[in-house]
């Protein structure tokens, strides 16, 4: 079996390194903090991101990236979307082989240069082997080995076969595609609809506020992604209502939580502070896609009182208000 890297110590990179080292292969998993490293290796638990999941004795924990991605045949980008690019600007000053495969698992779109996971690094690592894994896939849930699907994305069938065989096993089934636009921006996008869906739950909605704002917001989610160069279809799949679905419905669901508590009338700076420093992706992916759907031209209702509410400061019964009263039209539109 082969060496494998997975580069931030988070729930998620914790989780999908028990995958791989269940499948038999060795693992370093590296974290940014070597006191919470430490901390992990007396305890062999992950107590802050992923609690009650033992961590085998001879998963590694290291904190020198250079150690951690040395003769890796895949790296795994598991950081949070806006600290991918300080993480890759480290990984450039190390160096990677040519044959090395890169897989990111970050779901967002970087603020300010609007840019999907692959585009930041393909800037900052050049041309390397590069696929995109997504789809409703809760670290919680994977780490107990229960019953997952995802799809993994690349321009070359060669480098998603070659992920493909190294996370599958009994309970993680991954599917391919050769869409990383799609695959991206549907893992990106569903954040933002999670949060709708939170607001709507902390409001006091019922199933019926739920299931509208899913359908609509999955053709908001294909309407931008197209118009960013995704295939429609993608959106139908794993990474676009699959992900939908579990990240508006879970309790496991961050992006979820804070709708759900701005629903109920907190402020946005409270609620993220409360959150031990876990991140919703949604919050920051809300400004970039809204300024993406201003530049196209895209028309995106939901993504549009999303934004407001979060950094408009608009109240949310206000929001619901405004998408409830737009002017009738056809429903494939």
């Amino acid at each position: 079996m082969g060496q494998f890297a997975v580069l931030s110590d988070g729930g998620w990179g914790t989780a999908l390194a028990l995958v791989l080292h269940g499948n038999g292969h060795r693992v370093r998993l590296w974290g940014p903090f070597p006191e919470y490293l430490a901390e992990m290796r007396q305890s062999r638990e992950n107590t802050r991101f992923l609690p009650g999941i033992p961590l085998p004795a001879d998963l590694e924990l290291v904190d020198d990236l250079a150690t951690a991605v040395a003769g890796a045949e895949q790296i795994v980008l598991a950081a949070p979307s806006q600290y991918l690019r300080g993480l890759l600007a480290k990984l450039a000053q190390v160096g990677l082989p040519g044959e090395t495969i890169v897989v990111n698992v970050a779901k967002g779109i970087e603020t300010g240069t609007l840019r999907r996971m692959s585009e930041v690094v393909e800037e900052l690592l050049g041309r390397v082997r590069y696929a995109a894994l997504s789809g409703p896939s809760h670290a919680e849930e994977v780490a107990r080995r229960i019953p997952t699907a995802v799809v993994v994305a690349s321009r070359d069938a060669s480098i998603y076969e070659a992920v493909q065989a190294a996370f599958s096993n009994d309970f993680f089934r991954v599917y391919s595609s050769y869409d990383i636009t799609g695959v991206e921006l549907g893992g990106a996008l569903k954040n933002v609809l999670a949060l709708a869906a939170g607001i709507c739950d902390g409001m006091g909605f019922g199933d019926n506020t739920r299931a509208a704002m899913m359908t609509r917001g999955i053709r908001e989610m294909a309407r931008l992604g197209v118009a960013l160069g995704g295939r429609a279809e993608t959106f139908s799949g794993l990474s676009g209502v699959g992900d939908l679905i579990v990240t508006c419905m879970s309790q496991h669901s961050r992006n979820r939580y804070v709708g759900e508590q701005l629903g109920r009338g907190r402020a946005l700076p409270e609620i993220l502070d409360s959150m031990g420093g876990k991140v919703a992706e949604g919050v920051a992916t809300t400004e970039s896609a809204y300024q993406l759907a201003q530049q196209l031209r895209v028309e995106t209702p939901i993504v549009e009182q999303v934004y407001a509410a979060l950094y408009e400061g608009r109240d949310p019964r206000e929001a619901v208000r405004a998408l409830m009263s737009r002017d009738g039209k056809p429903e494939h539109l």
